[in-house]
């Protein structure tokens, strides 16, 4: 029997007045996968997070996540659900530590057990060993980033939305930020969604893409599919930038 998908949409429509921003939407993500959400400023991504969030509700259509209906669950979703954002924030005079507290206090957890998850996730994403605690406001934006994963695992979250996770980062951090996405999804099976104009990137970590044009979804599938789909051949290799723009100059 095929396990459910962990997200899945069906004819998810939002209307703004006039303005269609997502128009009948229809995708789904699996555990463990991770899923490559591509599109132009304005394509309806954000549209969409917002509804999987259970922020914004549907003109139409719907959504589930973990078989939770967000616009009716909204809480039960957020629970389960993490959103990294481009730019987290974070309470700046604190240490990683402390803010880790801080989140595990919000989210109910006792002190024995959020200390064990706080000392996996700070060894997890490589902040255990950066010597004396030092301030967030010290802290790089790779370090940032690494942080805001590290709140998703002390929350235990199933689903994970990277919005551009890797943006203004060096090569050595924007590894290690790939590395630990891949490990996520690889080793905790945790689900997520990466939104991100990054494509080279994306191209190495992601499972399937699916590519948005005007509020829809004009591709979904792994990137060789939709190479043949779109170049007609089985053996020479596009760039993810190659098929996004062929996608796009059609759409």
């Amino acid at each position: 029997m095929t396990p459910a998908p962990v997200v899945a949409t069906e004819d998810l429509t939002k209307i703004y007045r006039h303005q269609v921003a997502v128009d009948h939407l229809t995708f789904s993500v699996n555990e463990g996968e991770i899923f490559g959400f591509l599109g132009p400023n304005g394509a309806g991504k954000t549209t969409t997070l917002l509804m999987l969030l259970g922020l914004t509700e549907p003109t139409g259509g719907r959504a589930r996540i973990l078989g939770i209906d967000p616009a009716r669950e909204p809480i039960k979703v957020k629970a389960r659900v993490g959103y990294l954002q481009e730019n987290m924030g974070f309470y700046s005079d604190l240490t990683a530590r402390q803010m880790l507290r801080f989140v595990a206090e919000l989210n109910g957890i006792g002190r024995q057990a959020a200390e064990a998850r706080i000392d996996n996730a700070l060894t997890e994403v490589g902040l255990a060993d950066e010597g004396p605690p030092k301030k967030i406001a010290a802290f790089s934006r790779g370090m940032r980033q690494r942080l805001g994963i590290a709140e998703l695992l002390i929350r235990d979250a199933r689903v994970a939305f990277l919005d551009e996770p890797t943006l203004g980062l060096d090569p050595d951090a924007t590894q290690r930020i790939s590395d630990l996405i891949q490990r996520l999804a690889r080793e905790q099976r945790m689900t997520i969604l990466l939104s991100s104009h990054q494509l080279h990137q994306v191209q190495k970590i992601c499972d399937r893409v699916g590519i948005m044009i005007k509020g829809r979804m004009v591709a979904n599938g792994p990137i060789d599919q939709l190479a043949r789909e779109k170049f007609g051949v089985d053996r020479e290799e596009f760039t993810l930038e190659e098929i996004y723009m062929k996608y796009f100059l059609e759409g």
